[in-house]
């Protein structure tokens, strides 16, 4: 396609393992002495989770495999995956800071980086002088340059600082700076890496909000890598799913997310009952959990949407005490969508004897919209001391076979209600 920026056929990597020279002479004797003493090189940095695929007892290990996409001009590209699955060696091949072992990459633009902290600044330069460098780096010339700068300083809130050598910056500062520079230097492709986990909450933000405007208002393109899924969503119109170097899934990021959070989100199968051990440590804490349908059988299929469940709860009290018993449903992206509890927020309290006791709570059905659900609950005492907290540990699934229009309306939650239409003229 004429509009296709980034154009990337059968991309793989591999490293040697073993012993490699590490670049310094001082490196190199640690790692002969260490092979000397039969002891591990402690210089070598090898990920555990790519290292599951390598049993053939090769050499070489792969951090990227056959890896295929193209991205077009003004596209977001969300990039997620575990850590060790080659995000951070794809954004290092596409910025030309590594090559690749072998297949081909075509890129039309320029691309600003910004990988990791401090990278392409130079600690004894100023802030001033680094935003000139990288500006050069990026083949502009020193009156465009010029033009850009207050507007990067602006942004990046390091005005006070901007003439102090760079190594004196924080980490937090650092990363300021770098995303004004990258964003503002007019490069036509922008490639973000995990790096705005640095900063605080309104400066990402701050940064969300410019790669948002880059990308639609000034049709450049961006690849974001984020483990933030609400950032992903929020920003990305497409994702790629890496697991293991390879690509997973490659589509709309509605569907990449789902698909990544199923299967690194501690989902699993469907999980409706759970019992837990005793402890006695524990004033009060619970015995049992499930969810039952209205013949008392445990849910581990799919519940349709017109059918009403019920969550059963057993818990132990050893000693009298003022409690609150609370839980809550959480989605795939970790949202609560419902929390639910036994007193009125935090003024009445149960009081319970010392005994075991049991609760059935109904779950009205149409409530919940289709998709997969986890379950937490929680124990308190009245001095809001948490005896028993147990996160995630029932999984079900509203089916969407029966939802009609309801699955495609916005919100968490969908709960009928009567209306009354009166005519009064």
């Amino acid at each position: 396609m004429s509009d296709t920026v980034i154009k990337v056929e059968n991309i793989s990597k591999f490293y040697q393992l073993g012993l490699i020279n590490h670049g310094t002479l001082a490196k190199d004797l640690q790692g002969w002495w260490a092979k000397i003493r039969g002891r591990e090189d402690p210089n070598s940095q090898v990920s555990l989770l790519n290292s599951q695929n390598n049993n053939s007892g090769s050499d070489f290990i792969y951090a990227l495999k056959d890896v295929s996409f193209d991205v077009r001009q003004g596209e977001v590209l969300g990039i997620i995956g575990a850590n060790g699955a080659g995000k951070s060696t794809l954004l290092k091949i596409l910025s030309r800071v590594t090559s690749p072992t072998s297949g081909c990459i075509k890129i039309k633009g320029r691309i600003g980086s910004l990988l990791e902290v401090g990278t392409g600044f130079h600690p004894e330069l100023t802030g001033r002088e680094n935003i000139y460098l990288n500006g050069a780096i990026l083949g502009m010339r020193k009156h465009e340059i010029d033009r850009k700068l207050d507007e990067i300083i602006d942004f990046s809130g390091v005005e006070k600082f901007i003439d102090t050598p760079v190594k004196r910056y924080s980490s937090g500062m650092y990363v300021r700076l770098a995303f004004a520079v990258a964003a503002h230097l007019d490069p036509e492709i922008l490639v973000v890496d995990e790096v705005l986990a640095v900063g605080d909450a309104d400066f990402q933000k701050k940064c969300l909000g410019k790669m948002d405007d880059v990308s639609k208002k000034e049709g450049r393109t961006v690849l974001f890598v984020s483990h933030n899924m609400k950032s992903i969503r929020q920003l990305c119109n497409n994702g790629l799913f890496l697991e293991n170097g390879q690509v997973k899934y490659l589509g709309d990021i509605g569907t990449v997310v789902d698909k990544y959070l199923s299967l690194y989100h501690n989902s699993g199968d469907l999980k409706g009952s759970v019992t837990f051990e005793l402890d006695e440590t524990k004033t009060h804490q619970f015995l049992e959990a499930k969810l039952v349908d209205a013949n008392e059988n445990i849910i581990e299929n799919p519940i349709d949407t017109d059918q009403d469940f019920y969550l059963c709860l057993k818990y132990q009290a050893r000693k009298k005490v003022n409690a609150h018993l609370a839980f809550y449903f959480s989605n795939l992206q970790e949202d609560i969508v419902w929390y639910n509890e036994r007193t009125d927020f935090y003024e009445n309290y149960i009081n319970l004897e010392p005994g075991t006791y049991s609760s059935k709570i109904k779950i009205p059905n149409p409530f919940l919209k289709p998709g997969r659900y986890f379950l937490t609950i929680g124990f308190m005492d009245k001095n809001q001391n948490i005896n028993d907290l147990k996160k995630d540990i029932l999984v079900f699934e509203i089916s969407d076979k029966k939802v009609f229009r309801i699955g495609e309306r916005a919100g968490n939650i969908y709960f009928p209600v009567e209306w009354n239409i009166d005519k009064i003229s």
